[in-house]
């Protein structure tokens, strides 16, 4: 299983960094060739499926993710956010948490994947990859991030 950790560190006040990197369909703005949708509707809560739709045409795939732990920051407590990913061809899980700091946030996102038929040899590409493609989102969907 490929694994990556990101962290970023925003003057965004954690309840408005928590409502930035939950906005499911606002990650598309920040990944190629991707679309997502909602099929259960918001707001988000535990069962919530989303759908990373990724690629073009018959090269296309679905990449749906359902939430399991929802628990959005409050004064003094920390936003926590996991998902488990029930793709036919993307597995695995994901977490979101959003720190409250004195000068803003700290978020933290954290995936474990495993790409069906891919052997384990190539772990290590797919985490370099990921860490990458998804710090690109998640400076994206913060804007003006400081990295640690």
């Amino acid at each position: 299983m490929a694994v990556f950790r990101i962290e970023r560190f925003t003057p965004l006040p954690a309840a408005e960094s928590w409502r930035r990197v939950t906005d499911w369909e606002r990650h598309c703005a920040h990944v190629p060739l991707t679309r997502i949708t909602v099929p259960t509707g918001l707001p988000t809560r535990i069962g919530t499926v989303f759908v990373a739709r990724t690629g073009v045409g018959p090269l296309a795939f679905d990449d749906p993710m359902e939430v399991v732990r929802w628990m959005p920051p409050v004064t003094g407590r920390a936003g926590l956010c996991r998902l488990e990913k029930r793709g036919s061809v993307v597995l695995g899980r994901a977490s979101i948490d959003v720190y409250p700091t004195d000068s803003g946030s700290h978020v933290v996102w954290v995936e474990e994947l495993r790409i069906r038929l891919l052997p384990q040899w190539g772990d290590p590409l797919i985490a370099g990859t990921g860490r990458r493609l998804f710090g690109r989102v998640l400076d994206g969907l913060l804007d003006g991030t400081v990295r640690p």
